[in-house]
């Protein structure tokens, strides 16, 4: 904070305050309007389009610019160049992690990915009609009850292993779920494979027969692991530290992130523009369908973005992924691709797109790659949940190690009835 920068809010019946204005390392400078509670008077912000609710050094957005950064560094090189285990050490310690530090970290990784056997039990105590994500909110707020020996927050050391816990056994009750709803054996991880291989091997592999992984579609998902990985406040990140933010174990945060993801305005955006795609049904429809979408006839889906006002960067390399999964498994001509393809090229050829800046963003993409790779529908927001695991348990850590840090209590715009006394039942 420059504390030669100071804004001053002048009420109109003369009272003053001064603002001092913050300014981070990136990014627009911040009005400090704490002082204004002195007034006797509160900010009005819904849904905080225009609130800071916390200081972070963890991820980077300039939604104008088009820019993601985690920790300093570009996605796109992230994507191209690392791996997920060495971005979620990135995250999780702000800085990439030396050949020895990047081995340690992945075998303690590795030494957590099994579950505790009872936890397996829980599977049964849901239909096998359940949606997966309802699963992963109960399972994975249930390891609490297993793991009490990390459960003091307070402790720099319970916080490292919860995080490591979390990275590594999500992704098992994730498989585990995907069996579950399918009615085929779980398959327990096996420490011969790669973090995104192992994850794989649990969703594909039978007992009946050998996994041989794909390097290819390992590569693909390991991208879109990435991609996702934190994407700043978002709605279940903040909802993960306002959860923290009253000391509740990190299990239980996560469960809430996981909860506020489930809702489609927020992890459903992939399945809603392949759902489209397959509402289009042909290219020869894709005129008729943008015209539609211009007299409000249909939504566009996958386009656009809540912080994105440019080309969301995360989207080029995911067209790229997609590109190259369905060379490998011969799908070149793809109708959906061809579909997502040509929308895109109309799209970004339309003055009424280009003005609003109507872009195509990572989901647009990203559901054509996750049905190429075998992941059913049903599964697409819980593979959002094993890739932004690593973004929660991130910004959870920093908040809880801030010292400053203190209970969330957002307040509120009262419009309801004044004081008014009551009247017994048989006078009204």
């Amino acid at each position: 904070m420059d504390k030669n920068r100071i804004a001053t809010l002048t009420m109109d019946d003369g009272r003053s305050i001064e603002l001092p204005i913050m300014s981070g390392t990136l990014g627009p400078d911040v009005l400090d309007i704490r002082n204004i509670a002195k007034l006797g008077m509160f900010t009005y912000d819904p849904a905080f389009f225009a609130t800071a609710s916390c200081t972070s050094a963890i991820t980077f957005i300039d939604g104008d610019a088009g820019l993601l950064y985690y920790r300093g560094y570009p996605i796109e090189q992230l994507a191209e160049k690392s791996d997920f285990l060495e971005v979620c050490y990135l995250l999780l310690n702000g800085e990439l992690p030396d050949a020895g530090q990047k081995e340690t970290f992945t075998g303690k990784v590795k030494e957590h990915t099994m579950v505790h056997d009872q936890l397996a039990r829980f599977f049964t105590g849901f239909r096998r009609d359940a949606h997966p994500m309802a699963v992963m909110v109960g399972v994975v707020g249930a390891l609490s009850a297993f793991y009490h020996d990390s459960l003091d927050i307070n402790n720099p050391e319970h916080r490292e292993i919860s995080a490591l816990r979390l990275i590594a056994k999500v992704p098992t009750i994730a498989s585990m779920a995907h069996k579950y709803h399918t009615g085929f054996p779980f398959m327990y991880p096996k420490n011969k494979y790669s973090y995104v291989e192992n994850f794989m091997y649990m969703m594909f592999a039978t007992p009946a027969e050998d996994y041989v992984p794909n390097p290819v579609l390992v590569r693909a998902l390991e991208r879109i692991f990435i991609l996702h990985a934190d994407h700043e406040q978002n709605a279940s990140t903040s909802t993960v530290r306002l959860a923290g933010s009253s000391g509740a174990n990190p299990f239980a945060c996560i469960s809430s992130g996981i909860a506020a993801l489930w809702g489609p305005a927020h992890g459903g955006a992939n399945e809603a523009a392949l759902n489209m795609l397959e509402e289009i049904g042909d290219v020869s429809r894709v005129k008729e369908y943008v015209q539609g979408v211009k007299d409000k006839k249909y939504r566009l889906m996958g386009f656009g973005h809540r912080v994105y006002k440019n080309m969301d960067p995360r989207a080029a390399v995911m067209r790229q992924t997609c590109h190259e999964v369905l060379k490998e498994l011969k799908l070149e001509n793809n109708k959906l691709f061809e579909l997502a393809m040509e929308l895109e090229r109309t799209a970004l050829s339309d003055p009424y797109f280009i003005e609003r800046k109507l872009y195509p963003n990572v989901d647009f993409y990203s559901g054509i790659v996750l049905r190429a790779l075998g992941i059913p529908t049903n599964m697409f927001t819980v593979i959002f949940a094993v890739a932004r695991t690593i973004g929660w348990i991130s910004q959870w850590n920093e908040m809880i190690a801030d010292t400053d840090h203190k209970i969330g209590r957002p307040r509120q715009l009262y419009r309801g009835a004044v004081k008014r006394d009551y009247v017994p039942v048989k006078k009204r």
